[in-house]
């Protein structure tokens, strides 16, 4: 005989899972009971919403769908901000939450929430177990469809009584096979033929590339399809990294609070590949970004994306990796016109502008731009939502690293946890956390999370003592009417180090800054720099 709570664990060991992050509570008890006695690591966050950040984090960089964990009530609607971050920005991740005895379903009984029905719009698919028997199929299924087509999110809401309960034998599924849920990965024939043919007569062509090229392991054949043809590149904040930031065909990000020449390369081209990017309304804020006479490819797994935001000429459903491939194929000996390629050159000596100091205080960007000479090529940078994702997305120059963030849903404490799951994805790799000091104090509760466990993540605070974005709304939109964003009653963040046994440091110019953070690269501890920035500094 095993019980549900066993069969729960044995479905994971099958998956493959090594880590999971959660917060227990008593309805998701037995599973945890059967837990102790896994291989799986347990990391124990601070609060349920930072599960399904850190398993964000995970499965970002480990390529595997991240696993989380809560109790019902209000254990399960905490884990709704991150799986809506989650669900936005197309990560997989495998949500379990415990449940109240399925005969006390409906009644209102002590901490029972209908999470199912609260997360239907931010889910890919979800589920309600109502036997025991079923748990092996539900798992199987769950971690399919999170990975598999648009990545996203799948819950499994198990009430304690299914948990509790045996059956005679566990048997894994080898397969699924789920009526009405057939993604469409090879990409038509035709239509690559016909981008091909409109590659080849175009003058001006740009690649657009959003995070559909990362999650679908993709990137190297993207760099070789874009090498090859010369096309120039710019990125969503999503795709940031596809290419390396000083890469010669690579412009930088498009949008509100992109870099001028992505922007100006995106309205002049007559041809836009469109890679795995939905083109929200940061990235194109208007039809007008870009000329009448564009002619647009857009491929993306996800048919429901294609043509949402963009006019689309020439629409291609499948798998990233299968559509480039057919497109390298099909290509043959295609360049860019040497005249574009030129044009495009004599724009991108302007990508990375030194901005000017104020006097006693650090200057971000600069900071963000050195950062990456300064850690390994395969670090890992983590923005928080705010201005400093912004300087982060502008002027951190990845090499052979990635750069998270939440573009999607813009959930500010993002960071942080993230920053969790990425370290224990690629424990060998520098990660490095920037955040503000609104979006640090999200999240700070996890630095329990991160001296628990020994992690070697440096955390850089820009303090500036507002909620800069919002106030620079403020300053544009609202005569300068500074409502409820000057940050009063801060704690001091190097006590707050120092509570959880944190090594940290302050710093209030650019050169302290960096000779601090020299001192700690090679560090095996995890630190805390906390950079004090003019308030006025602004977003770009």
């Amino acid at each position: 005989m095993i019980s549900g709570a066993e069969i729960m664990v044995k479905c994971l060991e099958a998956e493959g899972v090594s880590v999971v992050f959660g917060y227990p509570g008593a309805a998701i008890c037995p599973f945890y009971d059967k837990l102790y006695d896994s291989s799986i690591k347990h990391v124990l966050v601070r609060e349920e919403q930072n599960a399904a950040h850190a398993a964000s984090g995970y499965a970002r960089c480990s390529s595997r769908p991240g696993v989380c964990i809560a109790t019902s009530g209000p254990g399960a609607t905490n884990l709704i901000t991150g799986i809506a971050t989650a669900y936005t920005d197309s990560i997989p991740l495998v949500v379990i939450t415990g449940q109240v005895r399925s005969d006390l379903l409906g009644r209102d009984v002590f901490q029972e929430a209908d999470i199912t029905g609260a997360c239907e719009p931010f889910v890919k698919h979800s589920y309600l177990v109502s036997k025991t028997e079923d748990l092996p199929r539900v798992f199987k299924e769950a971690f399919h469809i999170a990975s598999t087509g648009r990545q996203g999110p799948v819950l499994i809401d198990i009430p304690i009584d299914i948990q509790q309960r045996e059956i005679d034998e566990f048997v894994y599924p080898d397969s699924v096979n789920i009526i009405g849920y057939k993604p469409n990965t090879k990409g038509h024939a035709i239509q690559v033929k016909r981008a091909a043919e409109a590659i080849k007569a175009s003058k001006r062509p740009v690649i657009v590339s959003g995070g559909g090229v990362l999650s679908s392991g993709v990137k190297p054949k993207f760099q070789a399809f874009a090498e090859m043809t010369k096309i120039p590149v710019i990125s969503t904040m999503m795709g940031i990294g596809v290419m390396p930031s000083e890469h010669e065909l690579y412009l930088g990000m498009l949008g509100t609070y992109g870099k001028a020449v992505a922007n100006r390369a995106l309205h002049e081209a007559d041809l836009v590949i469109v890679c795995g990017a939905r083109l929200g309304d940061r990235a194109v804020a208007s039809p007008d970004q870009m000329s009448k006479n564009t002619t647009v490819i857009h491929i993306d797994i996800d048919p429901a994306e294609i043509g949402k935001n963009v006019k689309t000429e020439i629409p291609i459903v499948g798998d990233m990796r299968n559509v480039m491939n057919m497109l390298i194929d099909s290509i043959g000996d295609y360049q860019v016109p040497a005249q574009w390629s030129q044009t495009v050159k004599t724009w991108k000596k302007d990508l990375f502008k030194k901005p000017p100091v104020f006097e006693g205080c650090v200057e971000p960007r600069t900071l963000v731009g050195n950062l990456s000479a300064m850690f390994r090529s395969k670090a890992i940078l983590v923005a928080d939502v705010g201005q400093n994702q912004i300087w982060c997305a502008n002027n951190f120059r990845i090499r052979e690293g990635r750069f998270l963030t939440t573009g999607g849903m813009g959930t500010m404490g993002y960071s942080i946890p993230a920053a969790v799951g990425a370290k224990f994805a690629r424990p060998t790799r520098d990660v490095i956390v920037i955040c503000g000091d609104g979006s640090f104090q999200m999240s700070m509760n996890e630095l329990a999370t991160i001296a628990g466990n020994h992690l070697n993540i440096k955390i850089i605070i820009m303090r500036n003592k507002r909620l800069g974005m919002v106030r620079e709304l403020q300053d544009i939109n609202y005569n300068q009417r500074h409502s409820a964003t000057v940050l009063e009653g801060d704690p001091d963040f190097l006590k707050v180090a120092e509570a959880y046994g944190i090594d940290c440091a302050e710093a209030s110019s650019n050169e302290e800054a960096e000779e601090i953070i020299k001192g700690i690269v090679d560090s095996d501890k995890p630190f805390i720099l906390v950079c004090n920035v003019h308030p006025d500094t602004p977003s770009i």
